[in-house]
């Protein structure tokens, strides 16, 4: 990755048109080719860039020199994307660092709390919904699909719970898909439908006590061993 501290102003051309005027600004150039321009505030998003795939070409004017007062810049980066006629050109009055920096293979961003964590833990601690609660199975297979965690409550009948990190609708309805598949199964009838999730939307809440479901509230830390207390079954 390349990173310039410039006073620079750029122009922006093709499907729209956009400029920045002169003002000291960090650019990025990514590996490829990306483009991008930001300022010290505002948000994380850059004030504007030319996304891959692009070209850079990097030029030095005739009688280049770094004062800001002069006509003639620096130095001047022009991105071209490869697919279209946009142009990104960028006028560095001004360099203060120029520097490039090989970052290696990154391996990516590590979720925390995500649907398979909280999944884990509940079939490890399958007695959250419910005193007496044995564990079936995690991804319990079906014809439509495999069913997050498959229980045996504390009255010997089959549970199907459905997890999300944030249970709206769609989860809802989910979950009443296999409900109704696995209640065909003589061998596992009455199954009874548990829908756990972090955050429980108002509407899909209603619309789970409708069909029957119950709704637990999970907290990822708890679950992990911080102390605190916000898991409710209702």
């Amino acid at each position: 990755m390349r990173i310039i501290v410039a006073d620079c102003s750029a122009e922006y051309s093709g499907r729209l048109n956009a400029s920045l005027p002169l003002a000291k600004r960090v650019l990025l150039i990514k590996a490829d080719n990306s483009l991008l321009i930001f300022s010290e505030l505002g948000s994380y998003k850059p004030l504007n860039w030319m996304s891959a795939p692009c070209s850079i070409r990097d030029i030095t004017p005739d009688h280049a020199d770094d004062d800001v007062d002069t006509e003639v810049p620096q130095k001047v980066i022009r991105a071209s994307a490869d697919k279209s006629n946009d142009m990104l050109e960028v006028t560095l009055q001004h360099i203060y660092s120029d520097e490039s920096y090989d970052l290696g293979e990154d391996p990516g961003l590590i979720k925390d709390g995500v649907e398979d964590h909280l999944q884990k833990y509940l079939a490890e601690q399958i007695e959250r919904i419910g005193k007496g609660a044995k564990l079936v199975r995690r991804e319990y297979p079906t014809a439509i699909g495999p069913v997050d965690i498959m229980a045996i409550d504390g009255n010997g009948e089959h549970v199907a719970i459905e997890i999300k990190r944030n249970g709206g609708i769609d989860g809802v309805e989910q979950l009443t898909r296999y409900c109704d598949l696995l209640n065909r199964d003589p061998l596992l009838a009455p199954v009874h439908g548990i829908f756990a999730a972090q955050t429980i939307t108002p509407q899909a809440r209603v619309l789970a006590q409708d069909r029957g479901f119950k709704c637990l509230l999970l907290d990822y830390e708890e679950m992990k061993g911080t102390e605190y207390d916000s898991l409710r079954l209702f």
